[in-house]
């Protein structure tokens, strides 16, 4: 505690805002929340195609928590990790990775502690071109610099 008190005397003394030093820290945060996102969507896209592998699935995999969960009330309730990881591999298996999915767009974020609320949209092939899916929300919570739980709110 005594350690707490110098480094902000020492900050205070020195003319240092210590708002904007906290802002500083925030982005940095914010910054690595950002590249577990995008790696997420990033990785899934690719598993979202028709030549996907296993090994593409393991990729995700990666990058969540040992005890992740994925919520999704309107299909199912609550998923663990080997819940999840089977249900990619059954969908890899039956060929509902077909390449329709081209991209994921992120629409808006809005950052909070070891949390990203996110509105995406399923950049999907249609005949005429490439069109913009409806609107979903999801939260993605971060622990241990991980993905720690993701809850979808969509149909």
């Amino acid at each position: 505690m005594k350690l707490y008190y110098l480094v902000l005397a020492a900050t205070l003394f020195t003319g240092l805002n210590t708002a904007n030093a906290q802002q500083t820290d925030l982005k940095t945060s914010q910054d690595s929340l950002n590249h577990l996102l995008n790696e997420y969507y990033r990785l899934n896209v690719i598993v979202f195609q028709a030549n996907s592998t296993i090994e593409d699935i393991n990729n995700i995999f990666e990058l969540f928590t040992d005890d992740f969960t994925y919520v999704h009330e309107q299909y199912g309730g609550v998923y663990t990790r080997k819940d999840l990881y089977n249900g990619y591999k059954r969908n890899q298996e039956n060929g509902g990775y077909d390449g329709e999915v081209t991209d994921i767009k992120v629409n808006s974020k809005i950052f909070g502690y070891n949390a990203i609320a996110i509105s995406k949209s399923f950049m999907l092939k249609k005949k005429g071109g490439i069109k913009a899916g409806d609107p979903q929300l999801a939260l993605f919570e971060f622990k241990d610099g991980k993905i720690y739980r993701i809850t979808e709110y969509w149909k």
